[in-house]
């Protein structure tokens, strides 16, 4: 039987419902290339255990440097056994590319010479995916800049409305909305909820997003007094609602652990799913997608996902993106969940890391499926190639696609 999965899973494109990837009208907003896979934020982590250099010394030096220091420490120096630098391998490998060069000058020829358009279509094919959705902040200058210039969208590439300055830091960027024309302030009073809102809206209509996201810290609370509540509870909320669109919720973080090794320096926790209770009881006709950061979250998410229809656990997210906890988290949804939940998503930085992020992904889900078929065979239960091939597409595509669909509101 497993034989049969793997080929099932292997024909059904995904999609890749959260990235940081940018479509190609972003120009140098979206990351590929070798050098970029080299000095991912991962990567950069491990150098930091394997090798003396000073961060600040790192940091001083450009990407091309960075990039052979971290080939050298752990790729030539030390076996690339870890998720993120066998990653690299398979990259390589995938396409056509030896990993076994004392340099890194072929391989940068060979990304010279690609173009990107192609270079996309060619790596979402050995993904296996046919769609990603990408992390759009309208509070970034750059990328709402082009934004305004009604860019051509490249329909492989689906807008996700990213809320962290807005909900997190808004004390560091209301002005921003300010200088706009926005009636806002610093303490949320006046007519600042309504302004986010009306400012949401317009970007809803710019973006056409899939569904609205922020990442939470492990000692969010709701309900609670700070701005970040009442501006989620009465302009995004709301907006989400009047949209038709879910909010994404991605629970635990813990920003600058290590402030010296910058965005390699962050943490997680274990977060208070209380506030996540709260918040799908008292807003049962908006859509909540969930991913939490703790491990020890995992299985209080499932419980809470048993309770109300508007959550949806989706994907193994961060330090939870390797193969011995993502066969644990995702044996542990089955079972409780049934295939209503979305198990895994890529939140690839650089573009051709999609490829062994899904390869992997494959691999470990085939074993996993075929245990679980097994079971129900062996219990009466009948398997044919069709049940799998909806179980596969309602987990890699159908749950999104309708949990992102616009529904009738329930009565109130």
């Amino acid at each position: 039987m497993q034989d049969l999965i793997e080929d099932v899973l292997a024909a059904v494109p995904f999609i890749d419902m959260h990235t940081h990837l940018f479509a190609p009208e972003f120009g140098a907003l979206g990351l590929w290339g070798i050098d970029e896979l080299l000095t991912y934020h991962y990567l950069e982590a491990e150098l930091f255990r394997f090798s003396a250099i000073h961060p600040h010394t790192y940091q001083a030096m450009t990407k091309s440097e960075q990039a052979d220091l971290i080939w050298q420490v752990l790729f030539r120096e030390n076996t690339p056994v870890s998720e993120a630098t066998r990653g690299v391998i398979a990259v390589l490998q995938a396409l056509g590319l030896q990993s076994d060069t004392p340099d890194l000058s072929e391989i940068r020829e060979y990304f010279r010479a690609q173009e990107l358009e192609p270079h996309i279509t060619r790596v979402f094919e050995l993904a296996g995916i046919d769609k990603v959705v990408m992390t759009n902040d309208p509070l970034n200058d750059t990328e709402a800049a082009l934004w305004r210039e009604g860019p051509k969208r490249d329909p492989r590439f689906e807008a996700a409305l990213r809320l962290d300055r807005i909900l997190n830091d808004w004390p560091d960027h209301f002005e921003n909305l300010s200088k706009q024309g926005f009636r806002v302030q610093r303490e949320c009073g006046g007519w600042t909820a309504f302004e986010v809102r009306r400012f949401l809206d317009g970007w809803c209509e710019r973006m056409n997003p899939l569904y609205m996201a922020v990442s939470l810290p492990d000692d969010f609370e709701y309900p609670g007094s700070e701005p970040r509540n009442k501006l989620l509870t009465e302009a995004v909320l709301p907006a989400c609602h009047e949209h038709g669109i879910p909010l994404a919720l991605m629970m635990g973080v813990r920003r600058q652990v290590n402030p010296m090794i910058q965005l390699a320096g962050d943490g997680s926790g274990r977060s208070d799913l209380r506030a996540l209770e709260h918040l799908c009881r008292e807003f049962p006709n908006n859509r909540f997608l969930v991913s939490v950061l703790s491990r020890e979250n995992q299985h209080e998410l499932c419980v809470y996902a048993r309770k109300f229809s508007n959550l949806m656990p989706f994907g193994c997210w961060w330090f939870l993106n390797n193969p011995s906890i993502v066969e644990e988290v995702t044996r542990e949804r089955i079972e409780m969940l049934g295939m209503s939940f979305i198990p895994q998503h890529s939140d690839a930085r650089i573009l051709e890391q999609v490829i062994y992020k899904w390869r992997n992904t494959r691999r470990t889900l085939a074993p996993l499926l075929t245990g679980s078929y097994r079971l129900l065979a062996e219990d009466g239960g009948h398997v044919k190639r069709a049940t799998i091939e909806k179980d596969v597409r309602r987990l890699f595509r159908g749950n999104l696609e309708s949990f992102t669909r616009p529904r009738v509101s329930a009565p109130s």
